[in-house]
């Protein structure tokens, strides 16, 4: 799950709080730096914020934004392989699948009926139990009335249920009912009562509401204060997987004055497990790091790789700072033509470098036009 969509309002993501704890010039005094001097920096544009807005996913929503630019996409082989996919590549014939572990706790039919697509029968069995109470198959109607499940959309009676599931307790209509309340959708909008059921929500486990609970907080208190009291929320929320909270507790890590050395040592592995689940922010700053010796020891081949990453996925900022690392041979070869594709790449997508422009400039017409070419190709693919 990831963060709300920015027209769902208490959603601005630390409101520019982090942007300035941890920009650039934070991190030269982080006791896990290992060199004052950096190879590359970010962000590099005044307003940049370290932490990226509009990632919510919801049960409703299926899609997420992305930081794609028009007509960018992601060669095959760029994305970190796992799972499947990489025994695949492998030629490896995979695994036996290990015995199933028996299970002797109650069977919720509904739910499972629902699991095999067969929303009719699961409707049915939900709504007979929703009318009597039950909290889980009441979230189960309201989810398949959004999605027109066995049952033609019906978003105002979906938010009845919705309702009726969250004051019965379960956390994942908590979550939705909160979203609904803060957007105003079908039910007045109500801050107040939002941010109760997301308290609620988060301290009963959901995955989602952790994360969202803590953006509240530091949104309602500005300050390190702030920070302090997501804190704890964001944790829970990586440790269950959230990319974003992942990535949030890597940057307090490293950037919280008070925290344990134990802690601030976790940084890096944080940041790496958010960039391995394809969140390209994330990607970018693993690359950083991993040159400019952040969070650890400097490793400029694995700081290459991640840019590279990130720059194919679209990141402008890393799409910059790959031209950058061509150009002084950091995890690469010195690369003119790359470095200038690069730099095509991000300047036609607003972000100026005066550095880059000199070298630029200063390549002769012939590379100018390959990297032109090359930047072209990229758009196109």
């Amino acid at each position: 799950m990831r963060p709300m969509p920015s027209n769902r309002t208490y959603r601005a993501i630390l409101n520019g709080l982090l942007a300035s704890l941890l920009a650039s010039a934070v991190l030269p005094s982080v006791a896990f730096a290992q060199v004052d001097t950096r190879a590359v920096t970010r962000p590099v544009e005044p307003d940049t914020q370290q932490m990226k807005k509009d990632r919510v996913e919801t049960q409703a929503d299926s899609e997420t934004p992305g930081s794609k630019a028009e007509g960018q996409g992601q060669p095959d082989g760029i994305v970190p392989s796992g799972g499947v996919e990489l025994y695949q590549r492998m030629g490896a014939t995979l695994p036996p699948i290990p015995p199933e572990k028996p299970y002797d706790g109650p069977i919720d039919e509904a739910y499972g009926a629902y699991q095999r697509g067969l929303y009719v029968t699961a409707l049915d069995k939900a709504l007979t139990r929703a009318g009597k109470g039950d909290a889980a198959a009441q979230t189960l109607v309201a989810e398949m009335m959004t999605k027109g499940l066995g049952i033609k959309r019906d978003a105002k009676t979906a938010t009845f249920w919705y309702k009726q599931a969250a004051e019965g307790g379960d956390p994942a209509a908590m979550f939705q009912y909160a979203l609904l309340l803060m957007a105003g959708r079908d039910v007045p909008r109500d801050k107040k009562q939002a941010d109760e059921f997301m308290r609620k929500a988060a301290e009963a486990g959901n995955s989602s509401a952790q994360f969202n609970w803590a953006q509240i907080l530091v949104a309602d208190n500005p300050g390190e204060n702030g920070l302090h009291l997501a804190l704890p929320f964001y944790e829970r929320a990586a440790g269950q997987g959230v990319a974003d909270a992942q990535y949030a507790v890597a940057q307090l890590y490293v950037t919280l004055k008070d925290m344990p050395a134990e802690k601030k040592a976790k940084a890096r592995e944080w940041l790496e497990r958010a960039a391995e689940a394809g969140y390209d922010t994330a990607q970018l700053d693993m690359g950083l790091w991993l040159v400019n010796g952040i969070g650890g020891t400097r490793d400029y081949d694995k700081g290459f790789e991640w840019m590279r990453i990130a720059a194919h996925r679209g990141n402008v900022v890393a799409q910059n700072k790959l031209a950058h690392l061509y150009i002084n041979a950091l995890g690469t070869r010195p690369n003119p033509v790359e470095a200038a594709k690069w730099y095509v790449l991000s300047r036609r997508a607003g972000l100026q470098d005066p550095e880059l422009e000199d070298f630029y400039l200063g390549i002769n017409e012939e590379q100018q036009k390959q990297a032109i070419e090359a930047a072209n190709k990229f758009r196109r693919g």
